[in-house]
């Protein structure tokens, strides 16, 4: 009497492709290189806005930290001068040297850890296959840096 009909509707990969913002392109896991997607001109125009934006931003942060790096310098100053603050030098000297004996033991081995290792091969293995892009980067970074 109620004979159920199965329907299937289909999904076309390739329209939903289109329709989705360049970003899920470039950033979805297991995308590659940006150089088999992209022609030249859109690498170095997408390397060198996000450069650019970056490097404006550190370029505030940086003036930023600055200051009030430089004004806690000064402030410790004013209070050592007008006698709030006493430094005892001998114990700075001391644990100054301290710092030096450890940073010559651990510096003479020279060795990154595996985990380290294979995180920065990993960058180097991306640089390498997004040349167009990261150049694009480095110079957006210097003129956002710049301006």
């Amino acid at each position: 009497a109620g004979a159920k009909e199965n329907t299937v509707s289909m999904l076309d990969l390739e329209e939903r492709s289109k329709n989705q913002p360049w970003w899920h392109k470039v950033f979805r896991p297991g995308s590659g290189s940006s150089a088999e997607k992209f022609n030249v001109a859109t690498q170095l125009l997408i390397g060198g806005v996000t450069g650019w934006c970056t490097g404006f931003v550190f370029q505030k942060v940086g003036k930023l930290a600055a200051t009030a790096v430089g004004g806690g310098f000064f402030l410790l100053q004013l209070a050592n001068h007008t006698g709030y603050i006493k430094v005892d030098w001998s114990l700075v000297q001391r644990d100054v040297k301290k710092a030096k004996e450890q940073l010559k033991i651990h510096g003479s081995a020279n060795k990154m850890p595996p985990e380290v290792r294979t995180r920065v091969d990993e960058v180097v293995i991306f640089l390498k296959k997004n040349v167009v892009l990261t150049g694009g980067f480095a110079g957006g970074v210097l003129l956002g840096m710049a301006s």
